[in-house]
């Protein structure tokens, strides 16, 4: 968390409106994406290696993906490969 935190300030310090969100599993989570896409824009959407590179969350994967295409489709979306360096995910495409 800390290192998520301190990205979320740098993104913050360079001047983005950094939300970060993390997934509940009490509500389906594609659900909750949906809720939080609908009615906003958003220039980056950043799905992190906890959900996209754990073999048993692929579906889980799949189905975000496919939530952010619908809602949020001029979102650029990223990949970061560790929570330290989800700011600079970020700044590659936004």
């Amino acid at each position: 968390m800390a290192a998520l935190d301190a990205d979320k300030k740098s993104l913050e310090l360079a001047g983005y409106d950094a939300e970060f969100y993390f997934i509940d599993f009490k509500t389906p989570p594609e659900e909750t994406i949906r809720k939080l896409l609908t009615g906003k824009r958003f220039d980056a959407i950043l799905i992190g290696a906890g959900v996209r590179t754990d073999p048993d969350r692929f579906a889980l994967f799949e189905k975000l993906i496919n939530v952010v295409h619908e809602y949020a489709s001029t979102a650029k979306i990223c990949f970061n490969t560790n929570p330290m360096d989800t700011a600079e995910a970020v700044r590659r495409w936004a």
